[in-house]
This record gives C-alpha cells, structure tokens and sequence, in this order.
C-alpha cells in the first residue's frame, strides 16, 4: 500500500492499482444534507429520502504525516489516512454539523465483483445493482414481478424487493482480494452500477473507512474475522442429528419425537418454539411474546427434558427482545422504565401483527442488564440448550432511547446489542460454547455475538428469490462478511395464498442442509396445510438417512467448523475461494464448497431427475456413484435424495466419502 499526492491530487494505491482517487475534476466525496421519510408497517419499511444539497469537495489540501497524510476536502470533510502494510484507514472530521449525506466513490475495474454486504439473498455477485443496508423483515416475495410479491404489498405492505434484508452490514469484499468497510450504523446504499468506480452512500459522515488486502481469500478472511470477530465453535452434541422443530405442547411435541426416533431418524436436540405460550392470528401460529415456560400447554416439561438429556437430546426454546403488553413480563419491565417511549415519554407499542409489544431499551443499561437476567433465568437456569434468537430489525425511528441516541443511527446497531445480550448471558453463566442459540437479525459484531446464523423466512418453494436457492446465496454473502455457520428452516417457513410445502420442497431442502452445519426442521406458520415429514413413512425413512449421513460427516464437519473458529474460513465457500484463478467461480451462486474437500450443488428447482453442475480444476469424485470428474460442467443424475456432491480426489476423508457414498 503507498499514497501518492502530486498538485491537489490524492492516490492511494495496492499494488500499483489504483484503489482511492481524488483531483478537482474527479472528486472522490460529495457531501449534503437530505430529508428521509421513514414509514414502518410490521417491520416492512418504507424510506424515501429528499436530498436538499449535494455538494462535490473538489479542493484539497494536503499534509504528509509519518504513516500517511491529512487531507482536508473544501474546509468541510478532514480525512486522516493511515497506511500500513496492507492496510489504510481514513478517520473522518466534519465541520459542518447540517451535513447528514456523504458519498465517497472509489475507482474499479471493469471485471471486478464484489461481495457481501451482510447477509443478501438474491445476488451474490452484487456488481450491476444497488444495494440499501437496512435491517427490516426481508419481505414476503422479493420479486417485483411476481404474484406473491403484489399481494403482499397490496394486502399487508410486506412484499419485498431484491435487496431487502434481516443482516445488512456496509463492508464489501473484492474479486481482487481487499476487503472495505465503513464505520457506521446509518442508512446507506452501496451502489454497484457504474463500470468505473463505487459509490458508497451513508446518512451520516462516518467514523471510519478501513481497507485491506491479502495475497489469497483464505488469508483475506483470516483478517477480516480477525478485525469483526469469530464465531465459537459448536458444541459437541449439536452433531449427534438433526433438531426437529415440533410445537403443540409436551403430548404433541414429546410423541412427535419418539415416532420420529423409532423410524430411525437421528435427533440432536428438539425445538419447541411455542413453549412460552402461542397466539393464532390471521397470519399463522404465533407465539405469547412473555418469556417463560407455560405450564398450562408444556406440564411436565422439566422432567421430559431430564429424560431426553440422558438420551443425549437437548430441547430448544425461542425468545426475541420484545414483550407482549398482556404478558408478566411487560408489566414489569413498564413498571421500572425499560422500554423504549415516544417522544413525550409515553407507552411506545409495536404493531407484530395483530398484537403490541413493546421495545426493551438496550441503551439504558438497566434494562439490557433485566433482560440478560431473563435469559439466564427463564431459559439458561431453566436448563434450555438453546434457542432461536429472532427478530432485531424492528426498532422504529420515531421513538425516544435512553441514551438519548439518535433511532435512525441505532436501528442497524440494534441486531448486534441483541446478539450480544445473549452472548453475554452464555459468558457469565459459563454456557458459552456449550449453549447454542441462532439469529437472523445481524450487522457489524454478529461474527462474534452470534454462534449461527439462520437464514430467515423462506417461502416454502423453489422461487429464486424468496425459496430454497436463496439460503445458498444467504450462506455464501454472509461468509464473505466472516459468519461462517449458516443454516435454514428445512422446507422453509412463509406459507401465504396458496403458496404450500411440498413433500418433494422438503426432501430436496433436506438433502441441502445435510450438507450444512446443522439440520433443523420447522413446521412453518401454518403447520396444518404444509407438508410435515412425519406424515409420510417415506419421507421419515429418508430423513432418517440423511440424519445418518449428516452424523458421520461428523470427523470432517469438526474440523471445518474449527478452521471457521481458528481462522475465520466459513463452512460453506464460494467456489473461488480455493480455486482464485478460475474466472467463472466468481460467477456462481447456487453451488458451494462444503470445506476444501466437498463441492455440493443443490437441486432447486422442482420435478428435477438430472442437474448441470461447474467443477473448477481439479479430480473430482461423484459421491453417489465413484465417477470421475474433470473441470467443467456436466449433467448428473440427480434423483431424489442424491444432491449432487464431490469430494477431491486427494482428500484425507476419501475413505469416509467412499463410505456415505455407498449409503
């Protein structure tokens, strides 16, 4: 990395190529001041922004410093640049405090792409398009022109676009191995669209931009953990099969699990979302938001749980940070001021969807402290294993925080104080990597805060932006941002219209996520009308072989999942991150590197018997058959319960891979 500053003009280049640019005719930062209206519906937001003054800082002075310069842009933007080794950070002052708009372009090629932005579901490749980061639900349909998508924008305001997203985080990585991130909770676009340059928007002038390159992306991502965090590793009995997610009640729940066990299939732990309590609403089943075991639909649980954790099965719960205003706990929480207010100090209540709660205010550190001790007590001393973490994206930014701190700059912070909460709570009971909870919500800290992420509410089918292919581009983004454990709901969860699982969604979802770190099953919000693989005998025999080949993946699954705790290298990768040299690895979204040793292309489309799959250069073996492979693509057979998987050659599992292969 070195600066060059010749006559008003700034560089910053990685090796010799040209990474930040600024002269009076191509200014690199434009300020200005704008006007957002912000409309929220359910979690579905609406922003339009009306931009007042937009300034080009064409002038610039410049002072060398020991490790770099200052640049001072028009008396209005400071920028303190850093540079070391394969590194530079650029401080920023303003000096203007109506200034609520920045841009800051930065040159490209014309063949670059670029990855991440947090977690995004429809585009891997996020060259060509915009991106807004801002934590919301993601939508039900995020297709424009597709049915669901307007009747869920005519019906409920909840139908979704390509970009919409649960983990926004403004940090892109680059085909050219550099990564950058922007010091910011703020609303901002990340725009893709020029051939020339980047244009990166932010709502606030940032604190801080940071660039890094590597030599190769395993390196790359050993220092993009290293700076966000690493996820822990897993725990040990997370491995022994799947977590079958059943609700009902402990008859209901407990007997759903032994006709499961009895047909073979392997059970890691089971997970009763409504054990809490549930509400039904014109959505689906929803769960009572007061955090605690109900006795009335769950007697006996505590025994039941003592029974099954001798069995080696551990039971999950659910919780999120907020609270239904008819619940104890909400009584509790108003009666000593933990909530969030409107303006005027009064009750601030959240529509969720035909029932309020309210906001638990993780500024005032009384209130994190109250809900930390819930989590302790109501779910870790309770003797919980685990538990679905949800939500996160709903702050709304018309309220009034503790802190005094802006809404719309800590509405994308709030998903990484929720993270942390829990995290917190596993460190001071010494639960922590033995306890596992999973998170949809995520922003900077997620890599540390959240043991697994999960990939959200899919719909339950094949569609490219809101089905099972989805969770594939879900994985891969959020690797790139250094969250390396990833999973899904198997069959997925949104069921609106006529829109219902299939046996055949499930089974091709199932295969999937055998392939990932961790199966877990989910009845959906409408269980009644979806497929549920304990209806059919056949399902349940396959799922009982897939359970089998995920448990002995375990040797192989262990170490991957190490080398993410170790070194940051996710789970499931991207083609290119082993195969750097090959061009069209950059362009694949829909297949992944299950480690160094397994290539799994998932069949996610419907009524498929073969399936064309890209191989990059290597001598490959296909799992199911012992055929050889070179690179390219190729058409396989694809049956059902045969996702098309291989595993290289010169692999140290290739006796374990010849084992499941004959499974």
């Amino acid at each position: 990395m070195k600066v060059m500053t010749e006559n008003e003009s700034f560089s910053l280049l990685q090796d010799e190529k040209i990474r930040l640019f600024h002269s009076k005719d191509k200014p690199m930062i434009y300020v200005g001041i704008g006007e957002e209206t912000v409309n929220m519906y359910r979690g579905n937001f609406k922003i339009e922004d009306y931009v007042t003054q937009r300034i080009p800082l064409e002038n610039l002075t410049i002072d060398k410093i020991e490790d770099g310069c200052v640049l001072n842009f028009d008396e209005t933007i400071e920028a303190k640049v850093s540079v070391k080794d394969d590194m530079f950070v650029i401080d920023f002052t303003c000096f203007n405090p109506k200034i609520n708009r920045f841009w800051l372009r930065l040159p490209c090629d014309l063949e670059e792409s670029f990855y991440g932005c947090g977690e995004q579901m429809s585009y891997f490749n996020l060259r060509g398009r915009q991106f807004p980061l801002w934590t919301s639900e993601p939508g039900v349909g995020r297709d424009k022109t597709s049915y669901m998508t307007f009747r869920c924008d005519v019906d409920n305001q909840s139908g979704g676009d390509y970009y919409n997203t649960n983990y926004p985080q403004p940090t892109y990585v680059s085909s050219n191995r550099y990564y950058i991130h922007v010091d910011s909770t703020a609303y901002g676009v990340f725009d893709f669209r020029k051939n020339d340059f980047v244009e990166l928007q932010m709502w606030e002038v940032p604190k801080q931009i940071r660039f890094e390159s590597a030599k190769s992306f395993p390196l790359l991502l050993e220092k993009i953990t290293q700076y966000f965090g690493r996820q822990p590793l897993l725990p040990d009995w997370i491995y022994e099969g799947a977590i079958l997610g059943l609700q009902g009640g402990t008859q209901r729940a407990f007997s759903l699990a032994e006709k499961s066990l009895e047909m073979g299939i392997k059970v890691a732990g089971i997970w009763c979302q409504d054990w809490e309590g549930k509400k039904v609403t014109s959505f689906g089943k929803r769960l009572l938001w007061d955090w605690r075991w109900n006795e009335e639909m769950y007697p006996g649980l505590p025994e039941k749980m003592k029974e099954y954790d001798e069995k080696g099965i551990r039971f999950f719960g659910y919780i999120n940070p907020y609270l239904v205003k008819e619940g104890t706990l909400y009584q509790e929480g108003k009666k000593n001021q933990y909530f969030a207010t409107k303006e005027d100090g009064s009750d601030y209540l959240v529509d969720f969807g035909e029932f309020d709660c309210g906001v638990v205010d993780f500024t005032n550190p009384e209130a994190y402290a109250w809900f930390k001790e819930i989590i302790k007590k109501n779910l870790i001393e309770f003797g919980l294993s685990g538990w679905m973490a949800d939500f996160g994206e709903y702050l709304p930014t018309d309220l009034k925080l503790y802190d005094g701190s802006d809404p719309m700059i800590e509405h994308n912070h709030w998903p990484a104080l929720w993270a942390k909460c829990n995290y917190d709570a596993l460190v001071e009971t010494g639960k922590l990597g033995e306890v596992v909870y999973f998170m949809r919500a995520g922003a900077k800290g997620t890599q540390k805060y959240c043991p697994l992420l999960w990939a959200g509410d899919q719909c339950v089918d094949f569609s490219m932006h809101d089905g099972l292919a989805t969770v594939i581009v879900g994985a891969l983004s959020s690797a790139m941002m250094g969250c390396g454990l990833h999973h899904s709901d198997i069959g997925g969860y949104t069921s609106l219209y006529e829109n219902v699982r299939t046996k055949e969604v499930f089974l091709r979802w199932a295969e999937m996520a055998t392939f990932t770190p961790v199966m877990r099953t989910h009845e959906g919000n409408r269980p009644d009308t979806n497929f549920q693989y304990y209806e059919d005998e056949d399902t349940m025999k396959e799922f009982a072989r897939l359970t089998d080949i995920h448990v002995m993946l375990t040797p192989y699954l262990k170490d991957i999942v190490s080398e993410n705790a170790e070194k940051g290298i996710p789970v499931q990768r991207p083609l290119f991150i082993h195969y750097e040299e090959d061009k069209k690895a950059y362009q694949i979204q829909t297949e992944y590197l299950f480690g160094r040793d397994l290539l799994v292309a998932p069949v996610f489309l419907e009524n498929k018997e073969t399936w064309t799959v890209y191989l990059p250069e290597d001598e490959w073996v296909h799992l199911w058959t012992g055929d050889s492979f070179e690179q390219g693509e190729h058409e396989v057979m694809a049956p059902m319960g045969k996702i098309p998987v291989f595993y290289r050659k010169n692999s140290k599992y290739c006796s374990l891979f010849e084992t499941i292969g004959k499974m």
